[in-house]
């Protein structure tokens, strides 16, 4: 076991790699923990079953211009479980900015004990599409030579990442976009899409018969910008009703639920507040979530999945 953690260590210092460059966060999500496609594709594959998932967030209500995000993917083990495919896509908008991204995932791995611990890797290929419509701009002087006017650009990109799992924990540390692309449509709006680090984790305790007990937490790294931190804990009651409580470091409190019918579909709410300056400005954010796992009829799996 020792040789297999300094492997993860080794090949994590790999993933972590990066040249400093001024960038922007990716977007933000408090149900981290049920959307790991979206910035790791070694997950691909690890839920045992094609399991589809559709995640809103409409973020600081009654904030002109505020963030608004959906998300959506899907994904399987395939060739009798040695490979994970998939797929994520994600339409992001702020102000006059949208972003819509498509791709495509793929992981390998290998069983590392008899208990059934993986470790997986994973590469996704895709394509960012950034856009700006200043049709509906309010502006003062109408003169403006991009007033009323619509720009995009469209970027390849690929990502990266590792993941390792078992019945009750897992830990993933990866890149989601490994190319620094700059943006510029005009002279003057420009973006840069640099390399975002993710490290995510979690364990699952058995407090009693009913209860369990999930804490996680989710580190995004961008250089030359905020560390951004999400720490959640949630219980579960009867492998039904998740209830947990979230917090982003020196940004926002929530709650979440999550109720699971039959094993197979979810259903999440997420509320968060800012505890920063934009609390007096806004009513908070919300979350939805719609997850399916469809299990074939000849499958002897009946437990739930954690993560």
């Amino acid at each position: 076991m020792y040789g297999t953690m300094k492997h993860i260590f080794f090949l994590s210092l790999l993933l972590l790699s990066v040249t400093p460059l001024k960038a922007q966060q990716d977007e933000q999500m408090s149900l981290y923990m049920y959307n790991p496609l979206y910035f790791n594709p070694a997950y691909a594959g690890s839920r045992d079953a094609v399991s589809a998932l559709a995640l809103g967030r409409f973020q600081w209500v009654n904030f002109k211009g505020a963030p608004t995000s959906q998300w959506f993917s899907i994904h399987s083990p395939v060739n009798h479980k040695v490979l994970g495919v998939g797929a994520h896509f994600i339409n992001d908008q702020i102000g006059e900015r949208k972003r819509t991204s498509a791709y495509a995932d793929i992981s390998s791995g290998i069983t590392l004990n008899k208990k059934g611990d993986k470790l997986t890797a994973g590469l996704s290929l895709g394509f960012d599409a950034m856009g700006y419509d200043f049709t509906n701009s309010k502006v003062i002087d109408q003169t403006d030579p991009y007033y009323g006017k619509v720009f995009s650009v469209t970027k390849p990109n690929v990502g990266a990442g590792l993941y390792y799992y078992g019945e009750n924990h897992y830990v993933g540390v990866s890149i989601p976009r490994l190319f620094q692309n700059r943006t510029q449509v005009n002279a003057i709006v420009e973006s840069i899409t640099a390399k975002h680090i993710y490290i995510a984790g979690g364990y699952v305790f058995d407090l009693n018969s009913v209860l369990k007990l999930k804490p996680s937490a989710l580190i995004k790294y961008t250089p030359k910008a905020p560390l951004s931190i999400d720490v959640n804990a949630s219980l579960l009651m009867y492998e039904r009703l998740w209830t947990g409580l979230m917090y982003r470091y020196n940004e926002a409190v929530g709650i979440n639920l999550v109720y699971n019918v039959k094993n197979v579909f979810q259903i999440g709410y997420v509320y968060d507040f800012p505890v920063n300056g934009l609390r007096t400005y806004q009513y908070g954010s919300h979350e939805i979530l719609l997850q399916y796992d469809f299990q074939p009829k000849r499958s002897t799996y009946h437990s739930p999945r954690y993560f």
